[in-house]
């Protein structure tokens, strides 16, 4: 499947400055507010409006590595590694032409972890909530000049550059902040600025006048203009690539079945398909709150129904990814291979095993519940559907409730009390790191801490002190082989309690536009690196 693109190598290399970037996707960003995201390819894209404190370049191994990318240097950690310094790029302006200051990155953190101090009533965020989990309150952050940033940290955290380098760093000044709709247009301080937003249909870039490469060890910054065209359906995107109407599939998931065999049984095709292993994971949660699956032993038997090969096949079989077992893939710090709950040498699932348990669970006719899928995914929806048939073998009655992505973790799955009062027992969604460590895999989807009224991303609402402890003294480990050890037996515990089956390590089957120039996989968000994608010279297509 050559030429694939690989982290450590580019496709398409080209210097050309100028054209248009075209993007496809199908529904929206789950919110250009940098407080406000979690989609993966939303952190990925946001880097062309502004910049965290800390990034992202490849090592030459192809693995990620953390540079200082507003800041000029990595943080400085006090001993006990509960202080963090910062100190700003000189010369960094925003789109307007004012200064980037250490105020604007204190507000942007403020706004996202303790919005009712800024606001005055609680105002609820989607993004991930390490810095209020760890920062010491409000006041936890100083700027002692313009230009230098000091973090005060509750507990001790060995590996803050990865929390610097979230969207919750990119800038945001007060005297521009229109929450709620701040996402409309975010204040640039990144190679581009927001022309025209209409959430679901367009987004177009243009240049940042003010932001200088020469300042930048992480985005080059070559096309003139890029567009984003949103809401269409998964068909669609494949069409408009294969036609060259678009470059690039935004969501980075892959393309659909269908275009999948059309595009690998064609030899000038393939020419534009990579297969890169993405570092996520495909798993559904099972809510411990919900009915019956408050039972561990229905929770299991679940886990057992599973039909994990047909779910693959709706993904497009062995080249979307292999069968998961595990939480943590190969590719995080902390992976230890082991299967909890076994499904059969075909992987179809252990159909007496699950009534075993249903059995210990007092359910031995099954028991009915309800399915949450995003419908405009088309292969998640299907695999949502190969599920329920699977789990209907084992007397588990499960109907199929159809989302749109654009408001799937903000308005339904991620928030709890919607969940309870719909009786959504199993949510569909993939994973990945929010940074390259096994805590920042674990984390979000496993700490009781973690669980939030609105973009909750602990979908199965786990709360295990045992868990809890284990993420702590990780945190605080810094020491790389003990670090793993306790990811590992993180990802152990979690697997016992059933909230969590994880049922494929993905690879994706992406194709990309012949007009696409500089392409790469990025390790830190498993997809390609849009910080450095381009165009090449219309002339020589």
């Amino acid at each position: 499947m050559a030429p694939n693109a690989k982290a450590h190598d580019t496709v398409n290399p080209s210097d050309h400055r100028g054209g248009t970037l075209r993007y496809v996707r199908t529904d929206d960003f789950d919110s250009l507010d940098p407080a406000d995201t979690y989609y993966a390819y939303t952190w990925n894209f946001i880097r062309l409006i502004g910049r965290p404190l800390v990034g992202y370049t490849t090592d030459a191994e192809g693995g990620p590595r953390l540079v200082p990318d507003l800041a000029e240097a990595l943080g400085e950690a006090s001993e006990d590694s509960r202080t963090w310094t910062y100190r700003l790029r000189e010369g960094i302006r925003f789109e307007d032409g004012t200064p980037v200051t250490s105020e604007d990155v204190r507000y942007a953190v403020l706004r996202a972890a303790y919005p009712e101090e800024v606001y005055g009533a609680p105002a609820t965020r989607g993004g991930p909530a390490y810095f209020r989990q760890y920062l010491t309150g409000p006041g936890g952050m100083e700027c002692p000049d313009d230009r230098t940033i000091v973090f005060r940290l509750r507990e001790p955290f060995a590996a803050f550059d990865y929390l610097a380098a979230l969207p919750t760093t990119i800038a945001v000044p007060r005297e521009r902040d229109s929450f709620p709709e701040y996402h409309r247009h975010p204040v640039s301080s990144g190679p581009y600025r927001i022309d025209t937003y209409t959430p679901g249909a367009r987004l177009t870039l243009h240049r940042n006048p003010h932001w200088e490469a020469a300042t930048d060890p992480v985005r080059t910054g070559l096309p003139d203009r890029i567009t984003v065209r949103l809401g269409m359906s998964g068909p669609e995107v494949d069409r408009v690539l294969l036609d060259g109407e678009a470059d690039i599939d935004l969501a980075g998931v892959g393309v659909q079945p269908e275009t999948q065999a059309l595009i690998l049984s064609d030899p000038e095709l393939r020419q534009r398909v990579d297969n890169p292993r993405t570092g996520f994971v495909w798993l559904y949660c099972l809510n411990q709150n919900i009915g019956p699956l408050k039972n561990v032993h229905a929770r299991r038997a679940v886990q057992y129904a599973t039909d994990k090969a047909a779910m693959l096949a709706a993904y497009g079989g062995d080249a979307a990814g292999e069968i998961a077992t595990t939480l943590l893939p190969a590719s995080v710090v902390g992976y230890d291979p082991f299967d909890r709950y076994p499904v059969g040498p075909d992987g179809t699932g252990d159909l007496e095993a699950a009534r075993r348990e249903l059995a210990r669970a007092g359910l031995p006719d099954g028991f009915t519940t309800r399915i949450a899928a995003r419908e405009d995914r088309t292969k998640e929806w299907n695999a949502a559907l190969a599920l329920s048939r699977g789990l209907a073998r084992a007397g588990i009655r499960a109907e199929v409730i159809p989302f749109s992505s654009g408001d799937y973790f903000t308005k339904a799955v991620g928030v709890p009390e919607y969940v309870r009062e719909h009786g959504i027992g199993i949510v569909m969604f993939g994973w990945a790191a929010d940074f390259p460590d096994g805590y920042g895999f674990l984390q979000q989807i496993a700490d009781s801490r973690a669980i939030k009224e609105r973009g909750n991303q602990n979908l199965g609402e786990l709360a295990s002190p045992r868990i809890d402890a284990l993420l702590d003294a990780g945190a605080a480990t810094r020491d790389d082989k003990e670090r793993a050890r306790i990811w590992a037996a993180v990802d152990r515990a979690a697997m016992d309690e059933a909230v969590m089956c994880p049922y494929m390590y993905v690879k994706s089957v992406v194709f990309r536009g012949r007009r696409a120039a500089n392409v790469r996989m990025s390790p830190a968000y498993g997809m390609y690196d849009y910080a450095v994608l381009s165009v090449v010279d219309e002339g020589s297509v």
